[in-house]
């Protein structure tokens, strides 16, 4: 049980920088990428990022009452990550062609 607490505090504060890096990435692009990748707007992904990097900073960590905000709040910071980033570098890089 403490070996399980101990990893999940380290995940917990691993994911701290994760969703100040999303929220600075979705700050940083153009907003026009957005909408061209057929993703939600800018405004809707700052809004996302900004309340997802929140919810992992507010929340008291895993084994703490806000646990279930933890969750959201990392779950929102990776579809940033592991969806929406890469097809908006795709879009301002350009065509490989």
């Amino acid at each position: 049980m403490l070996l399980e607490l101990w990893i999940l505090r380290i995940l917990w504060l691993a994911s701290l920088p994760l969703g100040v890096y999303a929220f600075g990435h979705a700050a940083m692009q153009r907003a026009d990428a957005f909408t061209a990748a057929d993703k939600m707007s800018k405004p809707a992904w700052l809004g996302i990022t900004g309340g997802g990097m929140l919810a992992l900073g507010l929340s008291q960590g895993p084994g703490g009452g806000g646990m279930i905000f933890w969750i959201a709040g990392l779950v929102a910071v990776l579809v940033y990550l592991v969806d929406v980033r890469p097809k908006v570098i795709e879009v301002q890089k350009g065509s490989s062609w």
